[in-house]
């Protein structure tokens, strides 16, 4: 791991953002500084770097507790000199995701345009990898569509409903009251109807699941051919959200702590809840608009993680950090592999 890795890492796990995983790790290296007593390699760069972390985490020391977060900086600038002398470094090269791409990755130049078509009375919406979108609908409603994702909508609302088929990925919906006309969302598996509330859901046809996240308002969620009728509807109310599984046709009713759990990806934010391989590949190849390749043994994990402007190399730096895998970027792929 180079400084700038645990840079990141020491940096989150400051601001309290890190992963369990990571978080875990964090407090093995601060426990192996008192079972290690290496010497600490006299580096001018690793001096000037280290200083510069003390000095932004100093900032946001409150007074009323220094003891704590003192002894915590004390013990991370010398867990990072450790970590870059050999008789320290054992244990976590083991840990630490290699890259083969230097600098700056130069990543393929994606389509940066949205598509929209009318077609059959409907207007299609198309957004390519690392593009979000907002839409303006002629009842006053509003949609944010996520990156990858597919929306059609009729050129005219009927009389009694106003219907939208988000036929793949993610959206953000602000619909507007209308006590006449119900506003519907249909996706593959679920309908969500809702009178003036704002609502997130994310369907994307490489996931298990489908998502209905409720932020304002009320809405009712129904499952399409559902063998069970009983059983199919579910009233949310705010911060609450129902999973679908595509396997198990059943669905879960849950709770969320903040707005930005559900729908930070409008703000650039990668959000990650307990999230499933294909959740996180989806999340990278969209936000980055780089395809992802795992070549590892691991095909099943999950990963809980929140990142607001990291690069792509920092996040995979810190993801595979957590999942003990490694990585390679070449151009616009990003292959996962076992560790050596």
């Amino acid at each position: 791991m180079d400084l700038e890795q645990i840079k990141i890492l020491l940096e989150r796990y400051n601001q309290g953002i890190c992963t369990p995983e990571e978080a875990e790790m964090v407090e093995q290296w601060f426990d192996r500084i008192n079972q290690h007593q290496s010497t600490i390699t006299n580096d001018r760069e690793l001096n000037l770097q280290l200083s510069d972390i003390k000095s932004r985490i100093d900032e946001q020391i409150a007074p009323r507790t220094p003891v704590r977060y003192l002894r915590r900086w004390y013990a991370a600038a010398a867990v990072a000199a450790v970590l870059l002398v050999a008789a320290g470094i054992i244990w976590l090269q083991q840990h630490t995701p290699t890259n083969e791409a230097t600098g700056n990755t130069q990543l393929a130049a994606a389509s940066t345009t949205t598509t929209r078509i009318i077609k059959d009375g409907f207007v299609e919406i198309t957004t390519p990898r690392t593009v979000k979108d907002t839409i303006h609908l002629q009842d006053g409603s509003s949609i944010v569509l996520n990156s990858g994702s597919k929306l059609r909508y009729p050129e005219h609302f009927s009389n009694t409903e106003r219907s939208i088929y988000l036929e793949e990925g993610e959206a953000f919906f602000d619909a507007a009251p209308d006590p006449g006309r119900s506003f519907v969302v249909r996706t593959t598996d679920l309908a969500t109807t809702a009178l003036g509330t704002t609502f997130n859901i994310r369907a994307y046809t490489t996931e298990n699941k489908v998502t209905v996240a409720l932020l304002t308002g009320k809405v009712k969620v129904d499952q399409l051919n559902a063998a069970n009728s009983k059983a199919s509807s579910l009233v949310l109310l705010p911060s609450e959200q129902i999973s679908f599984d595509r396997q198990q046709l059943s669905l879960i009713k849950t709770s969320f702590a903040k707005p930005e759990d559900v729908s930070g990806w409008k703000q650039g934010y990668l959000v990650f809840k307990d999230a499933s391989y294909n959740e996180i590949v989806n999340g990278i190849e969209n936000r980055f608009g780089v395809t992802v390749i795992n070549q590892s043994n691991k095909t099943e994990w999950n990963y809980t993680g929140f990142f607001r402007n990291e690069s792509l190399k920092d996040v995979m730096d810190i993801i595979c950090i957590a999942t003990s895998l490694s990585y390679t970027i070449k151009k616009d792929t990003v292959y996962l592999v076992n560790k050596n």
